[in-house]
């Protein structure tokens, strides 16, 4: 196998590893609000705002090897993981208030889940913005580098 194949398989890898992780947070999202009943609060939403357009605009980029993705999933991924930070620190901080409080409905500081004493519903948000915005900065140093 020649040097152009082995970059093309691990874009291929950081393409299809970013898919699939948009896939599952989306598909947890909607297990956790449509199966389980939870409520979403209002950050809940702003993070399902920017993850779930990731799964369309992955998936296509995945099946056409489009490695120039990167741009428009870097700001959706960066901007939802720190949604998901903020929100996680409203829950884990005493007196954080965030820079937008949830007035309505459910509040952000409630935990549905607390695995572990840590990992709650924005946490594994966070993980999962965290793992695209890192496979985006790796598909664009292998560009670079190429």
């Amino acid at each position: 196998m020649d040097e152009t194949h082995k970059v093309s398989d691990k874009r291929g890898f950081l393409l299809y590893g970013a898919w699939f992780v948009s896939l599952i947070a989306t598909l947890g999202s909607l297990y956790f609000s449509e199966i389980k009943g939870f409520i979403p609060c209002d950050l809940c939403w702003f993070q399902r705002i920017f993850m779930y357009p990731l799964v369309f605009i992955l998936g296509i980029a995945t099946f056409q090897n489009d490695w120039k993705v990167a741009r428009y999933v870097l700001p959706l991924s960066v901007i939802g993981g720190s949604i998901s930070a903020m929100h996680y620190m409203e829950q884990k901080i005493p007196g954080f208030g965030g820079v937008r409080p949830c007035v309505s409905g459910v509040p952000c500081s409630a935990e549905y889940i607390n695995w572990f004493g840590f990992i709650t519903i924005p946490f594994l948000a966070f993980v999962a913005f965290l793992l695209i915005t890192s496979a985006m900065v790796l598909l664009i140093v292998k560009k670079k580098a190429n």
